[in-house]
């Protein structure tokens, strides 16, 4: 492994921690650059595969969940901790349903969860994407469901 902001391989950890499903948190600071950061471990017990709406199968990929939640929180005050910590409890939450198989929208129904519960714009940005909005009664429907 390598630090993300600089590249090298020599750092220390200052903190581990155990996080729901079998995952292990460790918070490591880089000796070259000083710079701190997180990384998730876990046991891989199967991989995932994703239907795509279109048919095709793809494997599972952590990157594109954290990527998604990303993009929602952009500008938002939401730390990558946080984002990171959501990801992989959606991870979990397919790996829960002994399937090697899931499709592509019970990933995004599982981010629109944690999103629901992080950060209320985050969802509605996600949710415009994912349920392809097209009409302002769109938002309106999804804001009073926001609201209750």
């Amino acid at each position: 492994m390598n630090c993300p902001y600089c590249n090298s391989n020599e750092f220390k950890t200052l903190e581990t921690r155990d996080s729901p499903g079998n995952t292990t948190r460790r918070r490591k600071e880089c000796i070259q650059c000083n710079k701190r950061f997180t990384t998730y471990e876990y046991i891989e017990t199967i991989e995932l595969m994703v239907r795509k709406k279109d048919g095709r199968l793809e494997r599972f990929d952590l990157n594109k969940i954290i990527r998604g939640f990303q993009k929602a929180c952009e500008k938002r005050p939401v730390s990558m901790d946080l984002v990171n910590e959501s990801a992989s409890l959606v991870r979990q939450e397919l790996m829960l349903k002994n399937s090697d198989e899931i499709t592509s929208q019970e990933i995004g129904d599982l981010v629109m969860k944690y999103l629901k519960k992080i950060d209320r714009i985050a969802y509605i940005r996600f949710a415009s994407v994912y349920k392809q909005f097209e009409e302002p009664d769109d938002f309106r429907r999804l804001l009073l469901e926001v609201k209750k």
